[in-house]
């Protein structure tokens, strides 16, 4: 079969595009994300091998939901019959066109049906996200929280699996890894947002307490650290308690900045007790 125009890049190897060239398909995928979301050209791909059981006739073109849980779904018990299986990770991330999902898709019908290993192929462990996308993207134009959210979490999923709490956990992770990527770049970069050392770290390593005894303190006054200074006990005792006072004063007002309605509520716990 003829093509109008040369196949456009499509992410998948060299093997693979060729494979699928010689099969005379109906239609070359252009846009593999989209285009084999509803199951259609798998099931035309598994005719090529086994014409009977994959019959091209009785699978639905349409793009909606219900349409492509119908091919799918229809695909699976074939594949059953031939004892041939795919990864269900795979086929819902196809379905709902997750990034790397539909490439991941072919190239696991191609090692099935040719009995051939594909070097760069991806294992069951990739998560589907755009992770690798963002990362190449310059800082200031990554994904808000917001847009992560909805990058990574289709509307189709939602639709297929309408459990609340279901639906809240897969928001959570993805907001728990977006945030994790946003303090691994505040670590890599503390010039770009302006980090500043906290005074309430180093001042707490050096916190001497009465409960050491009178050997620490001695021992802390003799150091080199106040060589030449005549330090007292109280005088090392009220410092101690300065500090203390000072590091709470700091924690809540940071408490009160950060979320007023946890300062609020901590507050009245204290009032109570």
């Amino acid at each position: 079969m003829s093509y109008a125009q040369s196949p456009k890049k499509t992410g998948l190897p060299r093997e693979v595009v060729k494979w699928l060239l010689s099969l005379d398909l109906s239609f070359y995928p252009k846009n593999v994300r989209r285009e084999l979301s509803n199951g259609y050209l798998v099931a035309e791909i598994l005719s090529r091998y086994y014409p009977q059981d994959f019959p091209v006739h009785s699978y639905d073109k349409g793009i909606s939901l219900s349409a492509k849980q119908r091919n799918w779904s229809r695909i699976e018990r074939s594949l059953q019959k031939q004892n041939l299986h795919l990864m269900k990770e795979v086929i819902d991330g196809s379905i709902h066109c997750k990034p790397r999902a539909a490439e991941l898709l072919v190239q696991e019908v191609y090692t099935i049906l040719t009995n051939r290993s594909i070097r760069d192929v991806q294992g069951p462990e990739s998560d589907f996200t755009d992770q690798e996308y963002q990362e190449l993207l310059p800082t200031l134009a990554r994904s808000t929280a917001s847009r992560a959210i909805k990058n990574n979490l289709r509307i189709t999923e939602i639709m297929a699996e309408p459990d609340i709490s279901t639906n809240q956990r897969k928001a959570e992770v993805i907001l728990s890894r977006h945030l994790d990527h946003k303090a691994a770049e505040r670590v890599s970069n503390p010039g770009r947002y302006k980090v500043k050392p906290k005074l309430g770290r180093p001042a707490a390593k050096n916190l001497v307490t009465s409960s050491r005894g009178d050997d620490t303190i001695s021992k802390f006054c003799s150091s080199s650290t106040w060589s030449g200074a005549a330090v007292s006990f109280k005088e090392i005792k009220d410092m101690s308690v300065w500090t203390s006072r000072w590091q709470q004063q700091v924690t809540s007002r940071a408490l009160s900045d950060s979320n007023p309605l946890l300062y609020r509520m901590c507050t009245i716990d204290k009032k109570k007790k």
